[in-house]
C-alpha cells in the first residue's frame, strides 16, 4: 500500500525520497536518514519505519498510517493519523456522507493499487531493452543476475491491480526476461531450471496473446531440445512459432523456420529441411530484422549461424563455409559465443571432409580462446560434436585424445 501511493503520484522511489527531505525542512523537521534502498524495504513490508519516519510518510501521502499499511499500536493510532489543519472546526457528520466519504478513499486506495503511469512503463521497457543488449556480450551468470533483478520490478507490478493494457505489457516483460534467463540456465547446463523457465515464459507470451511473441518464444525455445535432445523436441517447436507466424513476413517467421530447418537437418529429415531452409531464406528477405544489438532480435549473423547449422547437419561443407564467412564478418567485437559456435560448426564440416586431425586442432584452439566465464556447458557439448562425427578408429589418434583433455579444463563459473 505504501508503493501503491508512491506509484499514484507517478514518482520513482528517489523522488519520492527527495520530496520526503524537502517536506521535513519546509515544516522545520528533522528529515529523515534514508535513502531509495530503504524506501523499497519499507514498500516490500521487510522493515517498518521510526514513529517519526512514519507521521512524515502520512504527511507526505496525506493519509493514516494504515492507509499505508503499517501495524499501528491502538495507543499510538492518533499520533499517527494524517495532519489536520488547525483552524478546523469541529462539526457533527451525517453517517451516510462518512459513509459516502469512506467508500471514494476505499475506492480511491483501490485505484491506486493499480495505478501505473505510461512513463513508468516506458522506463522500464526501456531498462529490459538495455538488458537486452547487454545480454549480447554478457557472460550468463552475470546476466542472470540482472535479469533476475528487473523480473523482480516487473513481479512487483503485476501482482497489484492493473489495467488489462498494462498486464498485458508486463506479460510481454515477463516472457521476454524469462526466456533469457532460460537461455542463460541453457548455456551453463542447468537444464531442469531452463526448461522450467522457458515453460514461464512461454505461460506469460500466452497470457500476453501477443502472436508474434508467442512464436518468438517458442523459436527461442527449440534450442534447448536443438542442443539437448530430443530432436522431435526442436522440430515441433519450430513448427509451432511457424504455424504462429503463418501469414507474416517478419523477422520471427524467418527465425521459425530457420529453428525447424537446421532441427529437421540434424535429425536426417533432407527434403523436410531444404524446404524449411528455403522458407527461412524467403522470409528474411522480405523481413525487417530490426536492432542487430538486442538478444531477442534475429539479425542476419544470427540468420546465418542457423543456416551453418542447417547445413553442416546436412553434409553441405561449402554452403556451410560460405555463411559461416558470411557471419563471422558480421560480428562486432564485443560478443558472445556465437563466433566460437561457427567455428566449431566448421571443424564438424572439416571431419565430414576427412581432415579430422584438423578438425581436432581447430575444436580446440576455438575452445581455448573464448574467455573463461563465457566458456560454458554448451560450447563443450558442441566441440563434443566434433568427436562424434570422427570415424570410431580416429577417436582414439592423437588430435582427438588432445581435443578430449581440452575439454576436460575446467570451464568458467557455473
Amino acid at each position: 500500500m505504501l508503493r501503491a501511493q508512491r506509484l499514484a503520484r507517478g514518482w520513482t522511489q528517489t523522488e519520492a525520497i527527495d520530496h520526503l527531505r524537502t517536506m521535513a525542512e519546509h515544516l522545520g523537521l528533522t528529515a529523515p536518514r534514508t535513502d531509495a534502498d530503504q524506501l523499497r524495504l519499507w514498500e516490500l513490508g521487510m522493515h517498518q519505519p521510526r514513529q517519526s519516519a512514519i507521521s512524515l510518510l502520512c504527511r507526505l501521502y496525506d493519509c493514516s498510517a494504515r492507509d499505508l499499511g503499517f501495524v499501528v499500536p491502538p495507543a499510538s493510532e492518533g499520533a499517527w493519523a494524517p495532519p489536520q489543519p488547525s483552524d478546523r472546526v469541529s462539526a457533527p457528520v451525517d453517517l451516510l456522507d462518512d459513509r459516502v466519504e469512506a467508500a471514494r478513499r476505499s475506492m480511491d486506495r483501490t485505484l491506486a493499487l493499480g495505478s501505473v503511469t505510461a512513463a513508468q512503463m516506458d522506463l522500464l521497457d526501456e531498462r529490459i531493452l538495455d538488458v537486452r543488449r547487454q545480454y549480447v556480450y554478457t557472460p550468463p551468470t552475470k546476466m542472470l543476475t540482472e535479469l533476475l533483478d528487473e523480473l523482480e520490478e516487473v513481479k512487483n507490478l503485476s501482482v497489484d491491480r492493473q489495467p488489462a493494457a498494462v498486464q498485458v505489457r508486463l506479460s510481454e516483460m515477463t516472457a521476454v526476461l524469462a526466456t533469457l534467463i532460460a537461455d542463460a540456465l541453457m548455456k551453463l547446463g542447468r537444464l531442469s531450471p531452463s526448461r522450467a523457465w522457458y515453460d514461464t515464459a512461454q505461460n506469460a507470451a500466452d497470457d500476453s496473446g501477443n502472436l508474434e511473441l508467442r512464436a518468438r518464444v517458442r523459436a527461442q525455445r527449440a534450442m534447448l531440445p536443438y542442443y539437448y535432445g530430443p530432436l522431435e523436441g526442436a522440430v515441433t517447436l519450430g513448427r509451432e512459432a511457424r504455424l504462429l507466424s503463418r501469414g507474416r513476413q517478419s523477422a520471427t517467421a524467418a527465425f521459425a523456420a530457420a529453428a525447424e530447418a537446421r532441427a529437421l537437418a540434424r535429425q536426417g529429415n533432407v527434403a523436410a529441411a531444404e524446404t524449411a531452409i528455403v522458407a527461412a531464406q524467403r522470409l528474411y528477405d522480405r523481413c525487417d530484422p530490426g536492432d542487430q544489438d538486442d538478444a531477442f532480435s534475429f539479425p542476419e549473423r544470427r540468420m546465418l549461424l542457423y543456416l551453418s547449422g542447417a547445413f553442416t547437419a546436412l553434409g553441405r561443407s561449402s554452403q556451410a563455409r560460405r555463411v559461416q564467412e558470411e557471419a563471422l564478418a558480421l560480428y562486432p567485437a564485443r560478443t558472445g559465443i556465437d563466433p566460437a559456435l561457427l567455428q566449431l560448426e566448421a571443424a564438424i564440416c572439416l571431419a565430414h571432409d576427412r581432415s579430422p586431425a584438423e578438425a581436432c586442432q581447430l575444436a580446440g584452439s576455438t575452445y581455448l580462446r573464448v574467455p573463461s566465464d563465457h566458456r560454458t556447458h554448451i560450447l563443450e557439448e558442441r566441440a563434443r560434436d566434433v568427436l562424434e562425427v570422427l570415424p570410431s578408429g580416429i577417436r582414439r589418434g592423437r588430435a582427438a585424445r588432445e581435443l578430449t583433455e581440452i575439454l576436460a579444463l575446467p570451464k568458467g563459473p557455473a
